[in-house]
């Protein structure tokens, strides 16, 4: 159940800094299972629901966390951030390349991503989105990888009652 206490503290233009540990970005709300220095909200990422009420960011920012999530949480940690986050908000994503130097030297690491991924999250991608239909996200599409072995993927949240074009094509043909 949400804390309206914390809700309440939130301005209206906020970012949250998901698993920020001790190096919070300066203007977010900062989320971590640890009590650090600079931690607003101590909560672990990986149990929903999360202390804030639907739609309360704009941006969320994850910065080599998403490695360390438990892969058969990944798609209900997609959907409470897509709850979480106000209409048209952008996920904003890092972290190590799948092979890389940075991704295999931690032992805590679970699951990389690579830019095949999101596209189980975005409805226009039937064939990957179809598989587990989570909430619909929009892919942004400058996904980088790095050459200090990291990737970068932002997301758009998409309404809830998005339909994709080829289903939107399909009705129009219908129609006529």
């Amino acid at each position: 159940m949400p804390n309206n206490n914390i809700a309440a503290s939130i301005p209206s233009q906020t970012w949250l800094d998901v698993g920020c540990g001790g190096n919070k970005q300066e203007g977010c709300v900062g989320m971590d299972r640890r009590p650090l220095k600079g931690v607003d909200v101590v909560h672990d990422i990986e149990v929903f629901p999360w202390p804030f009420e639907d739609g309360t960011f704009n941006r969320i920012i994850m910065s080599h966390v998403m490695e360390h999530i438990k892969p058969w949480l990944v798609i209900d940690l997609m959907n409470e951030m897509w709850r979480v986050m106000k209409p048209g908000g952008v996920l904003m994503m890092s972290m190590p390349y799948p092979g890389s130097f940075g991704h295999w030297q931690d032992p805590t690491h679970i699951k990389p991503w690579n830019e095949a991924t999101p596209r189980y999250f975005d409805p226009e991608c039937p064939e990957l989105y179809g598989i587990y239909q989570p909430k619909p996200w929009q892919i942004n599409n400058s996904i980088v990888w790095r050459s200090d072995g990291n990737i970068e993927i932002a997301l758009w949240k998409r309404p809830a009652d998005y339909v994709p074009s080829y289903k939107q094509k399909a009705k129009r043909k219908v129609r006529r």
